[in-house]
């Protein structure tokens, strides 16, 4: 039964995280959002210590139930490990605790999240792994698909060969967790007159914490999957609260007194396994819109660059660079949210993977806030149309070289009608002895949307383009 259950809510769970990525489109977000906001590091970056004081309560009482259930990137690699069981069975054995290399990542990333070291933060972060992984299978992005096709792999070879080896070695999540969980209340128990030491609960543990030869467990590993369970042919193991005399430590064998109880129907553990693969692969499948290549069928269109830009433009809401740096898991929830394909990961290395605004293929509408709302860790501060409309997240820049007005003699004057909050006028202007129209930018007033530069018929360069506000300017 605890398996059943504890796979069905995994399989429930993975699925709203990841309609969070592909589906947010549709309105999606409005019925799974909290999915992404019970995640243990974004609930800490955003401060709900409700939601962080919750998971711990939880874990105290029924050990790290989160790593299994809750965590997608957890549940991910328990289809790994299954796949691995497809070619070995019974090929996991007891091994102790690396003590060093767990406390050591765990400070080391929390210390790079309180000075914003975003490198170290966003490649061992588990939920912003997930998402980053799941947007690389529909976002053409080649930085963005090496790095989560790499973390793939990585946790591929790790779950496929040594099951929750990096939950239990690397993931700081999971060392948090482990040390609360060491005291939980609920906990797998051995009930020694039934145990006949046949090693298969050890054999088949993805955790590798079960001693069979002691019967003993380590409960910092244990993540509560119940494959122990279902495994034991003596009904020797029992999910119970357990009476203690003692204080818990790391690993400890604790007798517990088990009454007898009858022994839980086996579960079909290749159809589970399968529903949770197929309920992943349904939800990550996104179809790529074809590109228009030519204009009317005749001409080739010119695809815009982006300019090199002296300061990134990070979304409304995000109050400065200096903020978003701090508080941002680079999950990718804001880009794939985005409906104008506005947002992007930037390749900056402090702002490595974190939403940047580039406005190549559309800009950013002021009637817009997702980004502000699906934000789980408050990086992107909720807003409203009307708050949206007086934060300036950067000014207009024009470039004289490149406008068609000068390079090609004719008249345009896109940049000034489509301007949003009417910051741009066109001037007179003398060119080789006649008289042209141009564009004159009043910073006071450019709210940084992009419009101009999106709108902007030069090619490959826009002749007008936006540069970033170090600190957003709120009117």
């Amino acid at each position: 039964m605890l398996r059943k259950l504890r796979i069905t809510l995994a399989i429930i769970m993975l699925l709203m995280v990841t309609l969070l990525f592909v589906g947010v489109g549709y309105g999606v977000s409005h019925w799974t959002g909290w999915a992404a906001k019970i995640q243990f590091i974004p609930a800490l970056l955003s401060m709900p210590f409700v939601v962080v004081a919750a998971l711990v309560i939880i874990t105290l009482l029924f050990g790290r139930i989160y790593c299994s259930v809750i965590c997608p990137l957890g549940i991910m690699q328990d289809i790994y490990s299954w796949l691995g069981g497809k070619f070995k069975k019974n090929r996991f054995s007891y091994v102790k605790e690396h003590k060093w290399l767990r406390y050591t990542i765990c400070v080391i990333f929390f210390i790079c999240l309180i000075f914003g070291f975003v490198p170290v933060t966003t490649l061992l972060e588990p939920y912003g792994n997930y998402g980053r992984i799941v947007t690389s299978f529909y976002m053409r992005n080649l930085t963005l698909s090496i790095i989560a096709w790499v973390v793939m792999l990585v946790l591929g070879v790790l779950a496929f060969l040594y099951g929750r080896a990096y939950c239990n070695s690397i993931c700081p999540v999971g060392t948090i967790l482990g040390l609360f969980s060491r005291f939980s209340a609920f906990r797998i128990q051995f009930d020694k007159d039934k145990c006949k030491h046949c090693g298969l609960c050890e054999k088949n543990c993805k955790s590798r914490a079960i001693d069979s030869k002691t019967g003993s467990v380590d409960y910092s590993r244990c993540v509560v999957c119940g494959d122990c369970i279902g495994v034991c042919k003596g009904n020797a193991l029992h999910y119970r609260l357990c009476e203690r005399s003692e204080a818990i430590h790391t690993r400890q064998q604790v007798d517990c007194h088990v009454a007898d109880a009858p022994r839980n129907d086996e579960v079909d553990q290749s159809r589970r396994s399968f529903l949770v693969g197929a309920a992943m692969a349904t939800a990550t499948a996104a179809v790529a819109q074809t590109e228009m290549k030519v204009d009317g069928g005749l001409a080739v269109i010119t695809e815009k660059q982006a300019p090199k830009r002296q300061t990134p433009i990070t979304p409304p809401g995000s109050v400065s660079s200096r903020h978003i740096q701090k508080y941002c898991t680079a999950c990718q929830l804001c880009v794939s949210a985005c409906p104008n394909h506005v947002l992007r990961p930037s390749t900056d290395l402090m702002h490595f993977m974190q939403p940047t605004m580039s406005f190549e293929t559309g800009y950013c509408r002021p009637e817009c806030t997702r980004c502000s709302q699906v934000c789980p860790t408050s990086a992107i501060k909720p807003i409203t149309k009307e708050e949206k409309t007086a934060i300036h997240v950067g000014h207009a820049v024009w470039i004289k070289d490149n406008c068609v007005v000068l390079t090609d003699g004719v008249s345009c004057g896109n940049c000034a009608r489509h301007c949003p909050a009417g910051a741009i006028q066109m001037v007179e202007y003398e060119h080789n002895g006649q008289t042209v129209m141009i564009p004159a930018v009043n910073e006071n007033r450019c709210i940084g949307c992009g419009a101009c530069e999106n709108l902007c018929p030069s090619r490959p360069f826009s002749a007008i383009y936006v540069e970033g506000n170090v600190s957003h300017r709120v009117d």
